[in-house]
């Protein structure tokens, strides 16, 4: 049985693992919320938005957060979500833009109740594509801000190994669970 109502939160850099240890917890029944922020660099005109605006990019990527805590609000089974509203305040942080006090608040207020972990950049398995177009060197200031971020926000982050999807998968489930 697992713990009802929790609510993990996976982040980390681009490239980390964190899709594909996703992936293989939906296929095993755990619960999942998508990364936002791929769902919008995908709709038209959201990459422009991302390279054009960077603070509309967060803001947009705060909203749909607050619309995924809004829809697993109430779940009974465990939600992994990929990322959380303190990936935000890092990405401002990386991008050199100040944190909007909504935002912020946001943070400070809408707690995720379950551990935080982080799928650390990986160097082995780092690729960019469409919407990936953080370099290496990015992808690791990224990492170091948002983690950063959460641990601000008042988290304790714990660092997922550089391990087979497998074994990243058993330590999810674990910690779902208990």
């Amino acid at each position: 049985m697992v713990g009802p109502g929790r609510q993990l939160v996976l982040t980390g850099p681009p490239g980390g693992g964190k899709t594909t240890l996703l992936d293989a917890a939906e296929r095993v029944g755990l619960s999942v919320s998508h990364e936002v922020a791929r769902a919008i660099l995908r709709q038209p005109g959201g990459m422009a938005l991302r390279v054009r605006d960077p603070l509309g990019f967060a803001e947009a990527m705060a909203a749909a957060h607050l619309r995924e805590k809004t829809r697993f609000a109430g779940h009974a089974a465990p939600v992994i979500f990929d990322r959380g509203l303190p990936d935000v305040v890092g990405f401002l942080k990386v991008s050199g833009l100040p944190v909007p006090p909504a935002i912020d608040r946001a943070c400070r207020e809408v707690r995720y109740s379950g551990p935080i972990l982080r799928a650390p950049a990986w160097r082995a398995i780092y690729r960019q594509d469409a919407q990936r177009i953080q370099s290496w060197d990015e992808a690791v200031a990224s990492d170091a801000a948002v983690t950063q971020a959460w641990e601000h926000y008042g988290y304790a982050v714990t660092i997922l190994p550089f391990a087979p999807v497998t074994e990243r998968l058993a330590v999810l489930q674990r910690l779902a669970s208990l």
